[in-house]
């Protein structure tokens, strides 16, 4: 996330200008926008796509420790609506905007600072570089928002909508199962956020300096379109295992469960369900992840034009 000038100048030797002042580092209200508009636009994106990301959530718990046929999204979708009615498409809502802010800003807020300083230290921001600032950016971001996530993802799984709140969630969660149920997942959640803002992040970043230089697009919605796109996909492949792994971990309620860490799970479930278990919910993955990325990043440029911060 350098600016316009500093990226598009630079993007081949890979550098960006260390001397000119960063447009998030300006002042308060700079650094404010910054981190704001990235929470917004995630924040946007996920509540457009939360019923997908429900969705994905069942489906990734079918037939555990199971090899057998799988339901659809689509045959699932319509099993939810008739035996939960819509309201169950959108569990887990107020969880997941409330983590979107927080991760959404810090995720992709984080990715520009780290790549900044990565350049004055090594006067690089090459793909190598960008694949590590975006790890950095995830790994923190979800870190500090884990128990968020847990609650979205039990709360999904809720099929008791007189249940459902996040406060009684976290009161039952610890008192049933102790605070440190809160962070469950968390080793496989933030290789999922590295991973993700990794591919994401240097996907887009990347994919727009090749865009310009190739196909002479210029700044705007055709090149957010275009970027993002490709984004998505990469990120979805690369993070769907993963996201199915992390999963499973937060919604395991016995401390000396089926799974005692993210290794061990992804080894009991090629063992029990065969390496497509690992890709269960995937085309949901792509359905959500697909879109809320490029919505997400076209949301952003938006916003980031709005305040007068440079583009991504």
């Amino acid at each position: 996330m350098d600016g316009n000038s500093a990226s598009r100048n630079s993007s081949f030797p890979g550098t960006v200008r260390v001397n000119q002042k960063q447009s998030w580092a300006t002042s308060p209200s700079g650094a404010l926008y910054h981190f704001g508009t990235s929470g917004i636009s995630v924040a946007v994106a996920t509540g457009l796509t939360h019923p997908l990301d429900v969705l994905k959530v069942r489906l990734q718990m079918q037939l555990v420790g199971q090899r057998g046929p799988l339901i659809g999204m689509g045959p699932l979708c319509i099993q939810v609506l008739k035996n939960e009615g819509p309201k169950s498409l959108y569990l887990g809502l107020t969880p997941a905007l409330t983590r979107s802010l927080l991760y959404g800003g810090l995720r992709l807020g984080l990715y520009e600072p780290s790549k900044y300083a990565c350049d004055w230290a090594f006067g690089s921001t090459n793909i190598l570089v960008k694949v590590v600032s975006g790890a950095f950016a995830g790994a923190i971001s979800t870190a500090i928002t884990n128990p968020v996530e847990v609650v979205k993802v039990r709360l999904q799984m809720n099929t008791d909508l007189r249940k459902r709140g996040p406060i009684t969630e976290v009161r039952s969660i610890v008192a049933n199962e102790g605070i440190g149920a809160l962070w469950k997942g968390v080793g496989a959640a933030t290789a999922r956020a590295a991973a993700l803002t990794a591919s994401q992040l240097a996907t887009y970043d990347e994919s727009k300096q090749l865009l310009v230089k190739w196909m002479r697009l210029e700044e705007g919605f055709c090149l957010h379109l275009a970027s993002s796109t490709i984004a998505g996909l990469l990120s979805t492949l690369i993070t769907a295992p993963i996201d199915m792994v992390k999963t499973r971990l937060m919604l395991q309620r016995e401390s000396g469960g089926r799974y005692k860490n993210g290794f061990h799970c992804a080894y009991k479930v090629l063992r029990t369900e065969g390496p497509r278990g690992l890709y269960k919910g995937g085309f949901a993955i792509f359905a959500r992840l697909g879109p809320q990325t490029t919505i997400t990043f076209i949301l952003c440029e938006k916003l980031r034009k709005l305040v007068g911060l440079n583009a991504i």
